[in-house]
């Protein structure tokens, strides 16, 4: 077997272990965890490099600037890691670390795992410890919300999160291995941290905000409409899901995010979006889906499920293509 057609099969066989560890685990790393360290760095660039008496201009580049600098730390870091596993470890040791490093793109477990307490909080607690909960997974301001906007809060981040947290790490995962999927989750955090259109990061963050929505274009196609199937498999309304996608997923002012948000609405036959608080101002969003009947806090739930399933077809969907082109396009020999 060519070393091309080794170092395929062990990055199928990591990321399907990677995927398995996470969805059974989580996170092991904590505090320690890659995403931890980025933020850190996001966070320090922020407060060196962010002037809000520069000129946008000069905003913009500093914006750049900062994009630059944690992309090639993040690919410095992962590669740097794969490269010495290749060449001094052996191949079970590089595949042990690609497992790993996979293993830290994937966020599945921890997203069910703090949309189901945001309802667990609720029920128990209330509705102070639910907002509060809440607002560990979105950047609204939730300290209004009703217990409705609380669910309705926890379904769009499930769904959001499934190409954010899932699948788009899976895709560059598949398509490039663990160091795209590296370089993502640090675009991605980025945008978390600096893609406002606020006064500090209106120009500042563009740069991160651009890069999030290129790298995001294709994966959020692919989660809505995995999601649609999915919505079929788990006895969901798939039809309900693909023609609220076809509707509404472009109604919102980003390219990507409405894109599985519409064929959540669409599965669950609830309506999502309307306006939200960001930084103590009120942003108007349009709604995305039917407001045929009020929000319930199984649809949190049901949102998972069919998150799991839609992370598992397209795990599944890509690792065939992923292994037929190795077989008919490169050949195992």
């Amino acid at each position: 077997m060519s070393d091309e057609a080794l170092k395929n099969i062990i990055l199928c066989i990591s990321v399907t272990m990677a995927y398995i560890l996470d969805m059974l685990f989580g996170d092991p790393l904590g505090k320690y965890h890659p995403v931890c360290f980025m933020g850190k760095l996001i966070s320090f660039l922020d407060d060196w490099l962010n002037d809000e008496f520069d000129t946008p201009g000069k905003q913009i580049f500093k914006g750049l600037l900062t994009a630059f600098i944690v992309i090639l730390s993040c690919f410095a870091f992962s590669g740097g890691i794969i490269y010495l596993c290749y060449r001094f470890a052996g191949k079970y040791v590089l595949m042990i670390f690609v497992i790993l490093i996979s293993d830290t793109c994937i966020a599945l477990h921890s997203m069910k795992k703090e949309a189901l307490n945001v309802v667990e909080e609720l029920d128990v607690k209330g509705i102070e410890a639910g907002r509060e909960a809440v607002s560990r997974i979105v950047g609204r301001d939730t300290s209004e919300l009703d217990d409705k906007g609380i669910l309705r809060a926890a379904v769009e981040s499930v769904a959001e999160s499934t190409c954010d947290g899932v699948v788009a790490p899976l895709f560059y995962l598949l398509v490039g291995g663990p160091v795209l999927a590296f370089v993502y989750k640090a675009v991605s955090t980025m945008d978390s941290m600096l893609g406002y259109k606020n006064e500090k990061y209106l120009y500042f963050g563009r740069a991160a905000a651009i890069l999030d929505d290129l790298f995001n274009f294709i994966p959020s196609r692919i989660s809505a409409l995995a999601w649609c199937l999915a919505a079929f498999i788990c006895g969901e309304d798939g039809k309900g899901a693909f023609r609220i996608w076809r509707r509404d997923r472009y109604n919102h002012e980003s390219p990507n995010s409405a894109q599985t948000e519409s064929a959540c609405a669409g599965s669950l036959g609830i309506r999502l979006g309307g306006n939200a608080v960001y930084f103590g101002e009120v942003k108007e969003k349009p709604y995305i889906g039917d407001d045929t009947r009020s929000i319930q806090r199984q649809d949190v739930a049901r949102a998972c499920r069919l998150m799991n399933e839609t992370s598992f077809i397209v795990l599944g969907i890509g690792l065939i293509i992923r292994m037929a082109i190795l077989y008919f396009v490169q050949g195992i020999k």
